[in-house]
């Protein structure tokens, strides 16, 4: 049996699998745990892939190795391959004010044009200018940047602190796409609007194509031997597309710390309405996207307030009656991205002496967490993207509420793949691709789920209740038709 090794550097954990390259089934897999902190010290990363190779009973007997990770999220280095300092995560706010000041600058539509993104607070560019702002002296001695599946890679190649080798760091479409000075039309870096955000100019990562292979491991790594081949790797969510062997046609929502919704298209999209990201799968093609800061921990925070487990909190969910007799719940408890309310918290509606109770408690939490990523669904499908069936995957998809729910609040088929660790999946493909040459095939099983009737009052209560704080969303069709008018050609 021949293995390798996909890596998945999320926010919260890094995950390491061994698979079998014929079938794709795990063998086994490590995991260790990265710090809450939303501006974090990269060697933090390192140690945990180290650990969770350790976990994972080392790699000696492993052919190929990929790295997937988190997007967006800065790495600073000098000439001689030290950090500079930490790295702000792209789920920290504090960027919020340099994101107003890149629009005002330039204009909204200059960045969509060029970049495919309405860029957001949580983007690489925007990061670039907070650093700027805060901190000239780590600024002056940055060198290069770049993310962290970047720096990882570039580490397993035998690079690091005192090393140099900066010009050696690597990356892919998908995670320079992610960064708002990257063109999906030309596939080349925007230089102007890197020096633009921080103010010089710096080292970027090679970008490499998708079955291209980043190099080999160096020496000297616990755990990891020399000399095997090293993926491109991507981000997570075009590692997760990979695995699941996502056609257009299909959907994804992702439930994990962000609540993410993706599809697949053959050509770039520009939403001049400001929602839809236009992000680079691992394939060559791209992943129309939508993300949201509050997904799943907001189960953790409701079965803690309620003291239950997650089973239970789905059972209560599922005695009470859709809309929760209008007991409502705007999840923003750490602001959000989509809405941009970076200052917003959560609130409760609606609640009277009858209807505040467990089950409509747990209900409210369940449909508030959904309603926000069906409305980054309608996004998606507003910009002509096709969804005709949408696929459930993260921690929180196997929760018989969340299925039930979801599906009394669309119109397209759900379907449920097995549970897997689909982002560490993907960069196994891409580490079986340095290996091979291609991708392999391996099988992903999938269970549709009933079908229900749509239940309209949960979306249109969500909607009043945004509406009583203020959070009126921008006419989106309106939007749109200001798009087609203008029908801006897109050049460098």
């Amino acid at each position: 049996m021949m293995l390798v090794a996909g890596v998945d550097s999320s926010t919260q954990t890094c995950k390491v699998t061994v698979r079998d390259l014929a079938t794709g089934m795990r063998v086994r897999e490590g995991k260790a745990s990265h710090p809450a902190d939303t501006i974090v010290h990269p060697d933090a990363w390192w140690d945990a892939l180290l650990t969770a190779v350790r976990r994972a009973g080392g790699l000696d007997d492993v052919v190929a190795i990929s790295v997937s990770g988190q997007q967006h999220t800065p790495i600073f280095l000098d000439t001689t391959g030290n950090v500079v300092c930490k790295s702000p995560l792209w789920n920290d706010t504090d960027s919020h004010s340099q994101m107003v000041d890149l629009n005002n600058e330039l204009g909204k539509d200059e960045w969509i044009r060029r970049t495919g993104l309405p860029i957001t607070l949580s983007d690489t560019v925007t990061k670039l200018r907070w650093l700027r702002d805060v901190n000239t002296d780590a600024t002056r001695r940055t060198a290069a940047v770049g993310v962290v599946h970047d720096w990882l890679t570039w580490r397993l190649m035998g690079f690091g602190p005192g090393t140099g080798g900066v010009d050696q760091l690597i990356t892919d479409r998908s995670e320079a796409s992610g960064t708002a000075y990257w063109s999906p039309e030309t596939g080349d870096y925007c230089m102007d609007l890197f020096e633009h955000a921080f103010g010089k100019k710096a080292i970027l990562p090679r970008v490499l194509h998708p079955l291209d292979r980043a190099g080999v491991t160096g020496a000297g790594i616990p755990g990891v031997p020399a000399g095997i081949p090293i993926g491109v790797g991507s981000g997570d969510n075009a590692a997760a597309a990979l695995a699941l062997g996502l056609s257009e046609g299909d959907a994804v929502l992702s439930l994990g710390t962000s609540g993410v919704v993706y599809a697949r298209s053959a050509t770039p999209v520009h939403d001049y309405a400001g929602y839809v990201c236009n992000y680079a799968d691992a394939t060559g093609a791209h992943l129309p996207l939508v993300a949201t800061l509050n997904a799943a921990r907001n189960f953790d925070l409701g079965a803690a307030l309620l003291g239950c487990s997650y089973t239970e909190l789905s059972d209560l969910a599922l005695q009470a009656p859709p809309g929760a007799e209008g007991l409502t719940l705007l999840p923003y408890f750490e602001g959000e991205r989509t809405p941009d309310l970076p200052n917003a918290r959560g609130s409760l509606h609606g609640a009277s002496l009858t209807n505040f109770n467990r089950p409509n408690f747990a209900r409210a939490v369940i449909e508030g967490t959904l309603a926000s990523q069906v409305a980054m669904l309608d996004l998606v499908r507003n910009c002509k993207v096709n969804a005709n069936r949408l696929m459930l995957i993260g921690g929180a998809a196997e929760s018989p509420a969340v299925q039930q729910i979801l599906s009394q609040m669309v119109d397209i088929p759900v379907v449920v793949p097995e549970f897997d660790e689909y982002v560490t999946k993907g960069a196994a493909m891409q580490a079986a691709a340095a290996l091979v040459g291609s991708f392999p095939t391996w099988q992903v099983m999938t269970a549709e789920l009933p079908t229900a009737p749509l239940q309209s009052q949960i979306v249109e209560q969500h909607a009043a209740a945004k509406t009583v704080l203020g959070y009126e969303e921008a006419k989106i069709e309106e939007t749109h038709r200001v798009q087609a008018a203008k029908a801006i050609p897109v050049t460098q």
